[in-house]
């Protein structure tokens, strides 16, 4: 690979001169000098040593992505759509800007701290945090951090988490459900901790309100494993009678359920209705089509990414970041009947 110095003494040349046109300071030659030294570029085929420049400067241009994947749900993460949009908004701004973007998905909290600790990129953004996982990765890394729909923020002040008013969109919707007319609401999700938790509380605070004593028993526990999921569909399919509506943590589940419960005889919303959240492309090309609550989630990754690039400039950031939600309702519900089901199974 030529060198700027190689190319200045080509050209007879200062490397100050070369170095300018190869990094954009046209103000600093003259058109002549500009137009003889790109010209020159395009015959060798001069590609600019990144890492190179990026050492001098004391950057890497490389924003790290840790993505943490439980492993009683996920074996690919990236198939979840809501995971696949949240990437996809994330890469996209971290592109425009001029960087690259360096992914690790584990199930394993020490491996995400063991490798975090050892990259060298400008910062760093986590999804998947519960508990005290920020916490035990920011003791290894030290460079900003943002993270993404994370509960778990306590003493974690210089971090910054985007997410939503998750307990308020579930709340939303379950109240619009009861304005339906429904009493006997179950609500779906394969876990109680973070997001989830917030979801259910919301999903409480409407029932309560509504004067709709909340059971344990009218918690659907899925579990998504692959070995699991066809023995927990049933079991929930057969709880499910004993309901007229269902609010579900996702639109992955509410798709999910739908499939199961249509596979059983029983239709949607005819039999029983459901709800999801996150208006992922699941449930509005599902027929019929999915009343659910939407978050723009490219939007959440393209202001994950503006925020880590704000940190790395050194500018200030909010400790935490809301995004809005609204109801999106299509035909999954509907007022319930008394023939609800087409069948038993």
């Amino acid at each position: 690979m030529i060198t700027i110095k190689e190319i200045a003494q080509r050209l007879n040349m200062s490397t100050t001169t070369v170095s300018n046109v190869i990094h954009g300071k046209a103000g600093e030659v003259s058109e002549e000098t500009r137009r003889r030294v790109e010209e020159f570029l395009k015959e060798v085929d001069y590609v600019p040593n990144i890492n190179a420049r990026n050492l001098a400067q004391n950057e890497s241009k490389i924003i790290g992505l840790a993505l943490k994947a439980r492993v009683d749900k996920y074996e690919n993460l990236i198939m979840d759509p809501f995971v696949a949009e949240l990437i996809g908004g994330i890469e996209e701004t971290i592109r425009n800007a001029g960087y690259f973007m360096m992914l690790y998905i584990s199930r394993d909290t020490e491996k995400i701290m063991r490798h975090v600790s050892t990259w060298n990129v400008d910062g760093l953004i986590l999804f998947g945090m519960l508990d005290d996982d920020g916490i035990r990765v920011s003791t290894k890394y030290k460079k900003p951090i943002v993270c993404l729909d994370t509960y778990s923020m306590e003493g974690l002040k210089h971090f910054t988490n985007v997410g939503l008013d998750d307990e308020q969109g579930a709340y939303e919707m379950v109240k619009y459900i009861i304005s339906c007319g429904h009493q006997r609401i179950a609500f779906l999700s394969d876990n109680t901790k973070g997001v989830d938790l917030a979801r259910l509380n919301g999903y409480k605070r409407a029932l309560k309100e509504a004067g709709i004593e909340y059971s344990e028993k009218d918690f659907l526990k899925i579990r998504p494993a692959s070995a699991e999921i066809e023995e927990s569909l049933d079991e929930i399919c057969h709880r499910a009678l004993d309901y007229t509506a269902i609010m579900c943590v996702s639109d992955l589940y509410a798709v999910t359920l739908m499939s199961a419960l249509t596979d059983r005889g029983i239709r949607v919303p005819e039999g029983i209705s459901i709800a999801g959240f996150d208006d992922n492309m699941l449930g509005s090309l599902y027929r019929p089509a999915l009343t659910t609550v939407h978050q723009d989630v490219k939007q959440k990754g393209v202001v994950a990414a503006e925020t880590l690039l704000k940190k790395i400039r050194g500018e200030e950031t909010e400790a935490q970041i809301t995004l809005p939600t609204r109801l999106v309702i299509r035909d999954t519900v509907t007022k319930p009947r008394k023939s609800s089901f087409m069948g038993r199974f």
